[in-house]
């Protein structure tokens, strides 16, 4: 029930960005969700797309430097306090969350949620009855 996201090392400077995201567009690949957080030197690209294999492969080919990390998909009711519900029920477990973002999309007619943690084996056996957990699939299609 983890969902491979891909960490895309980048320099910051104008374009690159563009051309990371070219390759995966002219690859065939979708991007599901996206984050993107820099610093003076350097950005990095957290993302979910529809082919996590096929993106490595394009944007490595092209010499980017591209790290694979598990994170959790949640369904979040969308509505006032429906992400506070979920984070309550992963601070109850003892679960700090490094970082999360929000999918591009809603499944059904809730929002999906991607969360980074620790340990997500530990954190997915804490949390499976108290929350909606998204397949890795479910999250590649949406």
């Amino acid at each position: 029930m983890k969902v491979m996201q891909l960490s895309v090392f980048l320099e910051n400077r104008e374009g690159r960005l563009a051309e990371a995201v070219g390759l995966v567009a002219e690859a065939g690949i979708n991007i599901r969700a996206l984050s993107l957080a820099e610093t003076a030197d350097f950005g990095v690209i957290r993302m979910i797309v529809d082919t996590p294999d096929k993106a490595i492969t394009a944007l490595k080919a092209k010499s980017i430097i591209v790290k694979t990390t598990d994170v959790i998909a949640v369904e979040v009711e969308d509505k006032p306090g429906g992400l506070k519900k979920v984070l309550d029920v992963f601070h109850s477990q003892g679960i700090n969350i490094e970082y999360m973002y929000a999918c591009v999309e809603k499944n059904n007619s809730n929002a999906v949620m991607l969360l980074r943690v620790e340990n997500p084996e530990a954190a997915l056996e804490k949390v499976k009855d108290k929350v909606k957990i998204l397949k890795a699939e479910e999250v590649y299609e949406i």
